[in-house]
């Protein structure tokens, strides 16, 4: 082609520039794909009602004198140059809130201005923040509702001249006025404002534990039957999970023809029954997806339908998509995640006080006052003291700096600063002949005080003070601490409570001579726990051999005490049973670890906290854990009569038990190295030594010496965190701990005491011939029963459920194989479970000889 003939491509006009409509719509398009467009017009709306919202506010101030402006003047208002106006946002918000409250909805035109609010925001950030529709569709029925409620308020009561419920609120009044009367108009108001509100914060009437905004989905699917997936023994089962683990939920059910599932609360119109489609009319588009709607369109068509499928507006008839996988997991219930309400989301947390929601705890009143709260001291008696110590010291040519003393409520602790050079061990030598100058018993020289720099000396008062129980229970501390299990002790020297936490030493050994305060420091601690606790939290396991000391609590047995199965009495006193309890103990405590280990948890406390949050599924065996404390009054009885029998699950508690809840106090008269042996000390920490006979026996129970030199009637040394205390034990009387237990077991109880796990000595097993089928274990048919409706052929299920050791749960395993029922040892897996219905596993039972 020659040169003179080619083509110049930029002097022909584009097919845009010839059709001048295709490019306005090009440059349409291009500003609403751009997001500053969304942003300026969410802070555009967000100003709107900030406008608004000021300019009513300052309606409210000012409306008598711009009311009759604007009323006056109408429109002409923004033309009238001298017309000034109190309203803050001058004659626009004048015109605009008087025209809006006067003539509209009165005060319920404050609700318009979150209409603006949560579009502005949705605008804003570009995505679906809140939803419009569901607030448009609130203040609507708002602005009629509190309209007309507000307008009969001023007509029949306050009769003010400001227009509360505006023109419309009081032409709808009138009318009701007019039709049905005042009465009918006052209960006409009530019932649909009592509408508008539950239908628009949905309270909560119910007390029930599990009731609060629950939605209960009953799910019915005949597959299930026939595959064995139904709930175990009532119908409707309900399954509280955590909501991350929602999409998997699995659940086992027997005996049922569906599922319950609690699922979180939606509303219906915008969430529930939401499509695709809806959905994204109501989000703000960004870019992408303006861009390419149409290419997308065919796209959202299959999803479309798939979501409109899986969702149904009404959540009460609502049927979960069930997609099991029969010949993998026989019974899986997977919830469709494609939808999304398909979530099931934990409910309020779970409450056991709630079990005796009634109860109430004792009443400070029941405990007595002994003596005055504040030590008595003798100004003459402390002045003598003084003198004698510091004309016996000198006598043996030690010097001092200075001498201060601390009144306590049975001794006063007399500290000394030696002079520079003297030795502390010629003072602590010198024990004896202070104590002889003093003429006073029971003196003991603490070289050094530990945290101080002085030595110092107890002597004993000649007038002592009783602690009050009473005392210590009304105290700030007390009252007020985070402690697992608080227990009130007694008082220091320095008149300082001494209120500890038993879940912290976590155990307690206790030891004294007979007559020295041993039983009271026992009901001291255990009146401290009652005044505390719920029954919920605490169960007492109570050894007493001397048959009188505990029998105070029989009262309590169905709120506080535990006990065997098939025991009439809940307080220990045969050593027999004494054997069985301890070992049904560690039973309780090797169950209590499993279900620790399944639930991820490493102490009773994370583990409570878990259950408490719905985050642990009860139908697994899991359940809230309460506190046991294990008390023996007189262990060295129980060692003389029973020996390792009793020293073997002592052990294993004190080594173990800390974790899961159960605590140990033990109390001995005689602290000997053959009582409490090494095993037993190691995992005592926490010891307290009332007067001994002997300073042999005080460095058995403390590793130290002193309690030979206590007075007694209650004066004890504490041995905690590493330090050693002397206190002044809490003097509770038997008839205020009569008062306090007849008060609780006056109250509503539980139907019978806490039970422990059965234990069945392995010896008797053996010589019964455990494995023989035709004697067979006596909870034979309820274990075949349990791993029937189950279909899981686990010995540790059979243990949790059945609060049994792991020797007797594979015993009743060998006997289920031997029956049939299971099939053989798999290994770690568990046994395949051959009788798939109730019925077969029925007639197996009853053709067994």
């Amino acid at each position: 082609m020659p040169n003179n003939l080619k083509t110049n491509k930029s002097a022909i006009p584009s097919p845009d520039k010839l059709n001048p409509e295709k490019e306005v719509n090009v440059t349409v398009s291009e500003i609403v794909r751009d997001e500053r467009t969304y942003k300026i017009t969410g802070a555009i709306l967000l100003l709107i009602g900030f406008f608004l919202f000021i300019s009513f506010a300052s309606y409210l101030f000012t409306w008598q004198e711009d009311q009759d402006k604007v009323m006056s003047f109408g429109v002409k208002i923004f033309s009238t140059s001298d017309m000034k106006v109190s309203n803050l946002f001058g004659v626009l918000g004048a015109y605009t809130s008087h025209n809006l409250m006067y003539n509209g909805f009165g005060v319920a035109s404050f609700l318009l201005c979150t209409s603006f609010f949560v579009a502005g925001v949705n605008f804003l950030f570009g995505k679906k923040v809140f939803s419009l529709r569901r607030n448009i569709k609130y203040v609507v029925a708002g602005l009629i509702v509190l309209s007309t409620t507000f307008a009969f308020l001023n007509m029949e009561l306050l009769k003010t001249g400001f227009s509360w419920g505006g023109a419309a609120g009081e032409l709808v009044c009138e009318w009701l006025l007019k039709w049905i009367g005042t009465l009918g108009t006052i209960c006409a108001i009530l019932l649909i404002l009592g509408i508008y509100l539950i239908w628009r914060f949905d309270p909560v009437f119910s007390l029930h534990i599990f009731s609060k905004r629950e939605k209960k989905i009953a799910v019915v699917d005949s597959e299930m039957e026939e595959e064995g997936d139904v709930a175990p023994e009532n119908e409707g089962a309900q399954l509280f999970v955590d909501s991350q683990v929602a999409a998997g939920n699995q659940l086992k059910n027997k005996k049922s023809k569906g599922v319950s599932v609690i699922l979180p609360e939606f509303d219906v119109e915008d969430d529930l029954a939401l499509s695709v489609d809806e959905k994204n009319e109501e989000e703000i588009p960004s870019i992408n997806e303006v861009f390419a709607a149409e290419e997308e369109k065919e796209k959202l068509k299959p999803l479309e339908a798939k979501a409109t499928r899986a969702i149904v507006p009404n959540p009460e008839n609502m049927p979960l998509e069930i997609k099991p996988e029969v010949e993998e997991i026989p019974s899986e219930i997977i919830v469709n995640t494609d939808a999304p309400q398909a979530q099931v989301l934990a409910q309020s947390n779970y409450e056991p006080t709630l079990d005796l929601s009634n109860y109430k705890y004792p009443s400070i009143e029941l405990l007595d006052i002994h003596g005055t709260e504040k030590s008595i001291h003798d100004p003459e008696e402390l002045e003598q003291n003084k003198n004698q110590i510091i004309s016996t010291l000198k006598n043996y040519d030690i010097h001092i700096q200075r001498i201060s003393a601390t009144v306590g409520p049975t001794v006063t602790l007399y500290e000394i600063v030696p002079a520079p050079g003297v030795r502390i061990s010629r003072i602590k030598n010198l024990e004896d002949d202070i104590a002889l100058s003093l003429a006073a018993l029971g003196i003991r020289i603490i070289a050094p005080i530990p945290g101080k720099g002085t030595i110092g000396i107890e002597v004993p008062n000649i007038n002592k003070t009783i602690v009050s129980m009473r005392g210590l229970i009304a105290s700030d501390k007390f009252q007020n601490n985070n402690f697992s299990l608080p227990i009130a002790i007694g008082k220091k020297i320095n008149n300082e409570n001494f209120i500890v936490d038993l879940a912290s030493m976590p155990h307690l050994l206790m030891a004294g001579a007979t007559g020295q305060g041993k039983s009271v420091g026992v009901n001291a601690l255990l009146v401290s726990l009652l005044y505390k606790k719920h029954p919920s939290q605490l169960k007492f396991v109570l050894v007493d051999p001397k048959k009188v000391e505990l029998s105070l609590y029989r009262t309590i047995e169905h709120h506080f005490l535990a006990k065997l199965p098939g025991e009439e009495e809940a307080i220990i006193t045969d050593t027999k049973k004494v054997v069985t309890t301890l070992n049904a103990l560690c039973i309780e405590m090797d169950n209590r670890y499993d279900l620790l280990k399944e639930a991820g948890c490493r102490n009773i406390k994370e583990y409570n906290e878990k259950f408490v949050k719905r985050r642990l599924n009860p139908q697994k065996g899991h359940q809230f854990l309460p506190f046991i404390v294990l008390v023996i009054d007189e262990f060295a009885d129980l060692i003389m009569t029973a020996g390792k029998e009793i020293e073997m699950p002592i052990a294993r508690l004190a080594q173990l038990a800390r974790a899961v809840g159960i605590h140990l106090i033990i109390a001995t008269q005689r602290p000997s190295v053959n009582i409490i042996t090494g095993t037993i000390k190691a995992n005592f920490p926490a010891r307290i030594a009332f007067k001994v006979s002997s300073k042999i026996d005080s460095r058995t129970i403390l590793d130290a010496g002193g309690a030979e030199q206590l007075i007694g009637k209650g004066d004890m040394l504490i041995s905690y965190n590493g330090e050693i205390t002397r206190l002044q034990c809490a003097f509770v009387d038997t008839p205020e701990v009569d008062k306090v237990c007849d008060f609780i077991g006056e109250q509503q109880g539980y139907p019978e005491a806490f039970l422990l796990p059965e234990y069945v000595d392995e010896k008797e097993l053996a010589a019964s011939g455990g494995n023989d089928l035709t004697d067979r274990d006596p909870l034979f048919e309820d274990a075949a029963k349990l791993i029937v409706q189950n279909q899981v052929g686990s010995t540790s299920l059979i243990q949790r459920r059945m609060k049994l050791g792991y020797n007797r749960a594979g015993r009743l395993m060998d006997q289920l194989e031997m029956a049939g029922i299971v099939g053989s040892n798999q290994g770690s897996k568990a046994r395949d479970v051959l009788i798939k219905t109730d019925a077969d596993l029925q007639y197996l039972l009853d053709n067994i000889p």
